[in-house]
């Protein structure tokens, strides 16, 4: 019996979430599986991968064959070079102790590299929110500059009509000033004329 060690889909459509098994090669991709060995969550950023590395490294030492994905996998949580490492053990290239600080050494600087793009992503993101947060301010001050001007020409024109008003009315008085005078002067010009006749009457 050929033994994979794959991934086996689980989650909700379009948010997929993987087992990662040990499984018979001729069984289906969701079928029946020997041993669960960790979970793998791509829809993070950095993706969670949750890993038994010793017992995928039994199952890789058993002969079990993971798939490139799994490999992938594998090889980032570190499980391809324990197994590595413990060939050279059985081989008596280095000795226990040798491969286990090799694979910690090699662990610490995972984390490092891992703690680094994490770092790197918040610092990103907290670039693009300042940005978003610049780009709505910028926004919200050129409505309120529109809104200003708006208010402004809506009174400079209210200003305007009652300036207008003011010197129609001016005007208008004026003119009835104009008249009173002329008909007062015609008044006049006419008791005049009567004053004379009466005199030359007299006269007479």
């Amino acid at each position: 019996m050929s033994v994979k060690i794959r991934l086996q889909r689980h989650g909700k459509k379009g948010k997929p979430f993987y087992w990662i098994v040990a499984a018979d090669g001729r069984s289906k991709r969701d079928g029946k599986f020997l041993e669960k060995l960790g979970t793998y969550n791509p829809n993070v950023n950095p993706a969670i991968i949750d890993l038994d590395i010793d017992g995928t490294v039994t199952w890789l030492q058993n002969g079990a064959q993971p798939t490139d994905t799994a490999r992938a996998i594998l090889s980032y949580k570190g499980a391809m070079l324990k197994n590595h490492l413990a060939g050279g053990v059985k081989k008596g290239a280095l000795t226990q102790e040798q491969a286990d600080a090799k694979f910690t050494a090699w662990l610490e600087e995972k984390a490092g590299k891992v703690t680094a793009k994490e770092d790197g992503l918040a610092k990103s993101q907290a670039d693009a929110k300042a940005k978003a947060l610049e780009a709505e301010k910028a926004v919200n001050e050129a409505r309120i500059n529109a809104v200003k001007e708006a208010e402004a020409a809506l009174i400079a024109e209210k200003e305007a009509a009652e300036a207008a008003a003011v010197a129609e009315k001016e005007a208008a008085e004026a003119t009835t000033e104009e008249v009173v005078e002329e008909a007062t002067e015609e008044v006049a010009t006419e008791e005049t004329k009567t004053e004379e006749a009466t005199e030359e009457k007299s006269a007479e």
